[in-house]
């Protein structure tokens, strides 16, 4: 398949007018295949 940038164009999700610079909290999202425990394990409770 080649590439085609109308089909394979990848919109921002940041927000409009947000200054990502700024101190504050951020979520994360980790998507692993076959949800493989790739990042530590957690044991009663704690990593």
């Amino acid at each position: 398949m080649t590439y085609d940038p109308e089909r394979h164009a990848r919109r921002s999700i940041r927000l409009q007018g947000y200054d990502y610079s700024r101190a504050g909290a951020y979520f994360v999202t980790l998507c692993v295949q076959d949800g493989d425990y790739l990042f530590g394990d957690v044991v009663n409770g704690e990593t």
